[in-house]
């Protein structure tokens, strides 16, 4: 797992922080791995292709989404190797220092590429 800075946990936190982008991420994450083309996650969302390529930029930029071009379609998924280094970050010192698990980090697939 990627080690997350502060730096990088500001601009995730950033990114997260605008209500389109927050959804975008969410139904990322709900997709898995395969992802969601373009078009379905802009319609579903009912954000335009436009906004919806403005808001993967600054997704993308934060390492929290990538993007694969596959034929004519542009497949957006969610990096959740960076997600689970930002939840692992912002829960470091939970309880004290204590161990406990707040949060359960998302296992992928054995056959996901990340």
């Amino acid at each position: 797992m990627k080690k997350m800075t502060s730096t990088l946990a500001v601009k995730s936190l950033a990114a997260l922080a605008q209500e389109s982008r927050l959804a975008i991420f969410r139904s990322l994450v709900q997709s898995g791995p395969e992802g969601l083309p373009a078009g379905q996650l802009a319609e579903s969302l009912g954000i335009s292709p436009s906004s919806l390529t403005f808001h993967m930029k600054e997704l993308t930029h934060a390492g929290l989404a990538a993007s694969r071009q596959e034929g004519r379609y542009v497949i957006y998924s969610a990096q959740i190797t960076s997600m689970n280094a930002l939840l692992a970050y912002l829960t470091d010192n939970c309880c004290g220092g204590n161990p406990c698990t707040p949060v359960t980090a998302i296992r992928m697939p054995a056959k996901a590429k990340l």
